[in-house]
């Protein structure tokens, strides 16, 4: 694929994400699922009302500044609600989430294209990406996961880029991590895990090279002397092959900026990726503190744990949509936003209207926030098989050799596994020992990298010398392209029929 074309490519798919979520935006004059709470907030802002909130406030003031924004424009005007505190409309609490999470697409097309230099890969992961539902479903309201999800990937891209870059261009790089990866905390305390994703790869990246450099001259127990001359003379060894795999040629440099990992200090990565993230974090508190004063730095994050410890238990008598960490992956339990039954497509649709009669009308609204199921099954499936492509590069050369040992350089392909699944462990296995309810939407952190594995794998079925092979990349590229579209009115609120809303609910946990 040419440059050209991957512009082209990636330009469409950025102008139909933003077709998605602009389109119909106001559909439903009322406030969706968590709306209730994120868009009063932003307008409390704009108030001068104080509030407590359980999650740090970036993601409010941004909805806030939305809502001012939005609220002078001369469109989007059509239809109002006082739900917020204020005369707004629908329009002017959406708009700025709708147009961020347009850009998401990009910033993950951005992280694979620094992967491994690739225009199709890089395509293909910003197209999946465009194809989620759960993504779509949460750009289109004021809500504030897509928030957590985009800082959380700037950090991540910005570091790949420090990585290709030396000297004063690389801690400028750095800063924008940090600063990023801060603004991920200060949206919800879960975008942690993107920074945590960071430092597994890089302690990961420091034990490879010191296995790579491990010298292979055993230390004899004799007597102590010998020892204590041995062992001298093996860390040296140590430590002189280990400064020779880390220089890295520049030919081999250019194939991911994940070989470059150990070129950045334990010093680097506290000042860089620890203090500035949580600078950030903590300057970003200063407006709400200064609106709300019943609560200090310290108590409001005491107050926060505590109504976070006090949530009860992660079943269905708690919420119905609670869904623990392990369904996520499958989709096993996704959430439905919004749903109003209507007797024809004419019919308004108002937030005081009460509901018809179960069993009753023609026509179904229904915003469900779940994923795209073939992307997410396929990509789980992908990930997976880059996991167990790790295990083996270990394994084999253990049977064959009898003994641990890595080669100098290992292969660009391996390296993104590491990447992608660490990241994805990262931002999933912290949920093991959450015990609140938690939600599908806890998933999207982790989710992003499973679109990363899944089109890395259609990209290298796309490479293959084998027809068949490459076959089974066009299919799946396929059937997550027409999952999208046959979903798609489940993730814009389009009115359905109830056959045709009942064909798209496969199974019972899913309503």
């Amino acid at each position: 694929m040419t440059k050209k074309w991957f512009q082209l490519g990636l330009l469409s798919v950025f102008l139909l994400s933003l077709f998605l979520r602009f389109w119909g935006l106001e559909r439903f004059n009322t406030l969706v699922f968590d709306e209730v709470y994120f868009a009063k907030f932003g307008n409390n802002y704009l108030t001068n009302t104080p509030f407590f909130n359980v999650h740090p406030p970036l993601s409010q003031y941004i909805i806030g500044i939305g809502i001012w924004i939005g609220s002078h424009l001369p469109f989007g005007q059509d239809t109002v609600n006082q739900l917020t505190g204020s005369v707004r409309s629908p329009w002017s609490y959406r708009w700025l989430n709708a147009l961020t999470g347009s850009f998401i697409p990009l910033v993950i097309a951005a992280i694979a294209y620094q992967l491994n230099r690739s225009y199709r890969f890089a395509l293909l992961a910003g197209l999946f990406t465009a194809c989620d539902g759960l993504f779509l479903v949460e750009s289109r309201y004021a809500l504030n996961n897509i928030y957590i999800v985009i800082f959380g990937l700037l950090g991540q891209c910005f570091l790949l880029l420090a990585l290709n870059k030396q000297n004063q261009q690389r801690s400028w790089w750095l800063v924008l991590a940090g600063i990023s990866f801060g603004a991920s905390a200060a949206t919800k305390w879960n975008g942690l895990w993107f920074l945590l994703g960071a430092y597994f790869i890089w302690v990961a990246a420091y034990i490879i090279r010191g296995i790579q450099s491990f010298p292979d001259t055993p230390i004899l127990l004799t007597s102590p002397a010998t020892f204590i001359r041995q062992t001298k003379i093996f860390l040296k060894n140590w430590y002189r092959t280990w400064l020779d795999i880390n220089k890295i040629s520049p030919e081999i440099a250019l194939q991911t900026p994940l070989q470059n990992l150990t070129q950045i200090n334990i010093w680097q990565m506290l000042f860089y990726l620890g203090i500035i993230p949580a600078i950030v974090y903590s300057i970003i508190w200063i407006p709400h503190l200064q609106l709300d004063r019943r609560y200090g730095f310290i108590a409001v994050h005491q107050k926060i744990l505590s109504f976070h410890l006090q949530m009860g238990g992660n079943t269905a008598n708690v919420h119905p949509y609670c869904a623990a960490w392990y369904k996520w992956p499958l989709m096993n339990r996704p959430i439905a936003y919004y749903y109003q039954r209507a007797e024809s497509v004419s019919q308004p649709l108002s937030a005081l209207q009460p509901p018809l009669p179960t069993g009753t009308g023609k026509i179904i609204y229904d915003v469900h926030a779940m994923g795209n199921p073939f992307l997410w099954w396929f990509g789980v499936a992908a990930l997976l098989f880059l996991a167990a492509m790790i295990v083996l590069q270990v394994v084999i050369p253990w049977c064959q050799q009898k003994h641990f040992s890595l080669p100098a350089n290992l292969a660009v392909h391996t390296w993104i596994a590491l990447y992608l699944v660490l990241n994805y462990a990262a931002n999933l296995l912290p949920w093991v020992k959450v015990t609140r309810c938690v939600f599908i939407y806890h998933y999207m952190s982790a989710v992003v990298f499973v679109f990363l594995a899944i089109a890395w794998f259609v990209d290298q079925c796309l490479s293959s010398y084998y027809r068949e092979i490459r076959a089974v990349g066009v299919t799946i590229t396929f059937l997550i392209i027409a999952a999208f579209i046959f979903w798609m009115p489940l993730y814009l609120g389009l009115p359905l029929s109830p056959e045709a809303y009942k064909i798209r609910m496969w199974f019972n946990t899913w309503i």
